[in-house]
């Protein structure tokens, strides 16, 4: 029997590559026409059926009950997923995806910040020097493979994705949710989503509908990979192994855009942003070492002691 630990893990490294499939779908419905609103109303209506046939079979009927205090803490939950989702699919459209993907992975620094600065966590050197490794990386990849600059506000697009990724990572492990069922969390935040989406589509009348057969294809893939499986795994591995090491795990989800993005997609991966990706997995990786790595610096300094 595998401890719930080692589950976690496992869970959490699913969730990371799954979600990391997001260009793979996005970006043919791009071509086709669709819009970011377009595409994430029709992801999430399609992945609330998959989650919610998923609790009817496995918990009843009974299970869809909710508290007034657990439907305000879903909404609010809903409404950052919403946002993380929404402001990452727009930055598709001002830069590669596989970047865009990799920029988005500061979000465990930002967990690890928001967990040290709102709940008392103890905010290590090592997570310093992470965070200055990991805005290195960023730095580096601020350039698009044809040598021009990322655009600003495709970045801000991305960070804002990042931040609310990670306050919902930190909110789900720091509120009620975190021992209610993760199929009905996933379930009504994905509703919630939906309902987010429905409205900003009827104010800005952006609607566009699928064309073609594939688009339904591609569709019903985001829906079920990035969305119902990564979402489910992230929430099941939070309950698990707590919030910073799942969103260290998200160190695949850079790693499949950036593979999907060169392999289908003909994006370049240039020595620069090469090695601006390996800077943030390792800042990210020194993280999920944790106490380890302080232990061996503090062994290393010990092999250098001062002279007095």
């Amino acid at each position: 029997m595998l401890s719930n630990k080692t589950k976690g893990f496992f869970i959490g490294a699913i969730a990371a590559a799954s979600y990391g499939t997001n260009p793979l779908f996005a970006l043919p419905l791009y071509e086709e026409g669709m819009n970011p609103d377009s595409v994430l109303f029709f992801r999430y209506l399609l992945a609330v059926p998959i989650m919610g046939l998923m609790l009817l079979f496995r918990r009843g009927k009974s299970e869809f009950k909710v508290t007034p205090t657990q439907t305000l803490q879903l909404f609010v939950m809903g409404i950052l997923v919403a946002v993380s989702s929404l402001s990452l699919f727009i930055s598709y459209t001002y830069m590669d995806a596989g970047i865009a993907s990799t920029i988005l992975f500061v979000y465990p620094i930002m967990v690890a910040m928001i967990m040290a600065i709102g709940f008392k966590e103890k905010f290590t050197i090592s997570t310093g020097l992470c965070i200055a490794m990991a805005l290195g990386g960023i730095a580096l990849l601020y350039r698009s493979s044809d040598g021009k600059t990322i655009s600003l506000f495709g970045t801000i697009l991305v960070m804002v994705s990042s931040l609310t990724y990670a306050l919902y990572i930190v909110g789900v492990n720091q509120t009620k949710l975190r021992n209610m069922p993760t199929l009905k969390v996933i379930f009504y935040v994905l509703l919630f989503g939906v309902f987010v989406f429905a409205c900003k589509i009827i104010l800005s009348d952006t609607m566009v509908t699928p064309k073609s057969i594939m688009s339904w294809v591609n569709l019903l893939g985001i829906a079920i990979l990035p969305t119902a499986v990564s979402f489910l795994c992230t929430t099941s591995a939070i309950q698990l192994i707590g919030p910073t090491p799942t969103a260290i795990l998200g160190a695949l989800e850079p790693l499949t855009a950036v593979v999907i993005g060169v392999t289908m997609f003909g994006e370049v991966l240039t020595p620069r942003i090469a090695l601006g990706i390996i800077l943030i997995l390792l800042a990210v990786s020194i993280v999920v070492a944790g106490g380890n790595f302080a232990k061996q610096i503090t062994n290393i300094k010990k092999l250098f002691p001062r002279k007095r």
